[in-house]
């Protein structure tokens, strides 16, 4: 009985993890239909039918092309930092809350928690094992800015966690059976959608990237397959983040076909705003993430515990 629970548990992980990069694969082609879209031109639309099969193209492209190394780098901190890189936002997918209880744990928001701040070291040993001082310099910038907004995307997790008493992402669902999350707390949903956007290093906060100061940051000396695996990482990650919105605002069930619509839309958000805002400047993204978002996040929780508080104080006094 044990083995085929450990089985089918596995094979459960397996199809999650498969279809997390079949759809990272699309993602990346919806993406430059939308730029193509919003620059008034066309997508990819020469490979096959309508363009899909460009994902596998570039696929293929990219892991069948002569990979180079740095002469000076750390070699073997230089290859691993990819391949943990991809493990861990591959990782994170684990925590997706499960009604048949094959993936699907108790402490989930906390398992995301920690594979979120391992992330950081990835970006900070690709920077560093290179052995450029582009890539260093774009390492630094990243691992400031995902330090910095990490704080208040777990102050606003913390708030979320006491007002449902749990660290299991399925009990989001449960909890907004009636009315969404997104009503309740509405200036929370701009503040997490603009900290997801950080966090996964996307327009307006690509400062891990910025290629016209620091000519493609971390990721400069990375070639090929290498290339493709940070690629990869950063769109799950994406991906993560977008069904993360769908569960904590509005409280879908994973096995409903609503919820991969509304997924859909938020990914879609993601490319949209790549598309129409301009980069920040580095030193206001610092003060968004220290003077705005912090403060904001952390009166927030006052608030939930606060309220908390009074209705048990209320409940407390018409019980005796």
């Amino acid at each position: 009985m044990f083995f085929f629970e450990w089985f089918f548990s596995f094979l459960s992980m397996l199809m999650l993890i498969i279809c997390v990069l079949v759809s990272v694969a699309f993602l990346t082609l919806l993406e430059r239909k939308v730029l193509g879209y919003v620059q008034l031109r066309k997508g990819p639309n020469k490979v096959g039918l309508l363009g899909l099969p460009q994902p596998f193209c570039d696929a293929i492209k990219l892991f069948t092309k002569e990979q180079t190394y740095p002469l000076m780098s750390n070699y073997i901190s230089y290859c691993f930092s990819p391949i943990f890189s991809l493990f861990l936002s591959l990782l994170i997918w684990l925590s997706m809350p499960m009604l048949i209880k094959m993936i699907s744990f108790n402490l989930g928001v906390l398992f995301f928690l920690c594979c979120t701040s391992l992330g950081v070291y990835t970006v900070m040993i690709a920077g560093w094992s290179s052995n450029s001082n582009y890539a260093l310099l774009g390492a630094l910038r990243a691992v400031a800015q995902t330090i910095s907004y990490e704080v208040s995307l777990a102050l606003i997790l913390l708030s979320f966690i006491f007002l449902v008493n749990n660290y299991n992402l399925l009990s989001f669902y449960f909890y907004q059976k009636f009315i969404w999350f997104f009503f309740i707390m509405l200036p929370l949903v701009l503040v997490w959608l603009s900290i997801s956007m950080a966090e996964t290093n996307r327009t307006p906060f690509d400062f891990a990237e910025g290629e016209s100061e620091l000519v493609s940051g971390f990721n400069v000396e990375y070639s090929s397959s290498g290339f493709a695996l940070i690629f990869m990482s950063e769109y799950s990650s994406i991906l993560f983040m977008s069904m993360l919105f769908v569960i904590m605002f509005l409280g879908a069930d994973v096995l409903n076909v609503f919820f991969y619509i509304k997924l859909v839309f938020i990914s879609f958000l993601f490319i949209w705003v790549r598309g129409t805002l301009p980069r920040f400047r580095y030193d206001k993204l610092m003060y968004l993430a220290w003077k705005n978002f912090l403060p904001f996040s952390l009166n927030y929780l006052f608030y939930v515990i606060g309220f908390k508080l009074l209705l048990l104080m209320l409940f407390l006094y018409n019980l005796f």
